[in-house]
């Protein structure tokens, strides 16, 4: 199991990173200062780190400099609020491995830390997620719904992927919301009635199930 080390002061962005990732099989330790961080990646392995930029006291780019110039070479995934190219350039030159600019969806997230601690020749053991006639192939992107293959938006996938790792739950549109669009979401918005529209279109109206004042579910 690969252990990632996520460096975030925020609660509401650390506890989304977190969750989501612990939901893919990660193995995850917070801590929202870099000091704590600094002590951590020296006394265990990790994996993957996953780095705010604006941290109290010692900042990320200060944390990056010790971090490497203790020799450890861990990939780091810088995450900040300050979008521009010096913030890029200081971001990799200090020895991060990516950049993400806040607000981000956790999809956007779960690929970049799957393409940084991936490994040749690593064995992929789940391929696909099912329930009832719905099987959905997590190596193609693909769905088939009652024999009938479909190709899905990056947006569907996502959604239906959350669906099938909680068969049987009601989940919210704040849930939702969440996990597909990222944690800066409008709370108001209609994008996830619209997007359980288009899976429905695809996998049948009755798979997707409408729980009044709570949310959906599979059918």
């Amino acid at each position: 199991m690969s252990n990632i080390l996520v460096v975030e002061d925020s609660e509401r962005i650390a506890s989304f990173i977190v969750k989501g990732l612990q939901s893919h099989g990660y193995q995850v330790t917070h801590t929202p200062n870099g000091e704590d961080a600094l002590k951590l990646s020296a006394a265990a392995e990790f994996d993957l780190v996953i780095l705010d930029i604006g941290l109290p006291g010692i900042d990320g780019f200060a944390m990056l400099e010790q971090l490497r110039g203790s020799g450890n070479e861990v990939p780091v995934i810088v995450l900040t609020a300050r979008d521009s190219v010096d913030n890029t350039v200081a971001s990799f030159e200090g020895g991060a491995d990516d950049y993400m600019s806040k607000p981000f969806s956790f999809e956007e997230l779960l690929a970049r830390v799957r393409r940084r601690i991936s490994t040749p020749g690593e064995v992929v053991t789940e391929t696909t997620l099912s329930h009832k006639d719905i099987v959905l192939d997590l190596r193609t992107r693909r769905v088939s719904a009652a024999g009938i293959d479909h190709d899905l938006t990056a947006r569907e996938f996502t959604m239906l992927e959350f669906f099938l790792r909680h068969a049987g739950q009601v989940l919210s549109r704040e849930q939702i919301l969440s996990r597909v669009w990222g944690f800066d979401h409008d709370p108001g918005s209609n994008v996830v009635d619209v997007y359980i529209r288009y899976l429905r279109q695809k996998l049948g109206n009755d798979s997707i199930q409408t729980v009044r004042g709570m949310g959906y579910r599979l059918g």
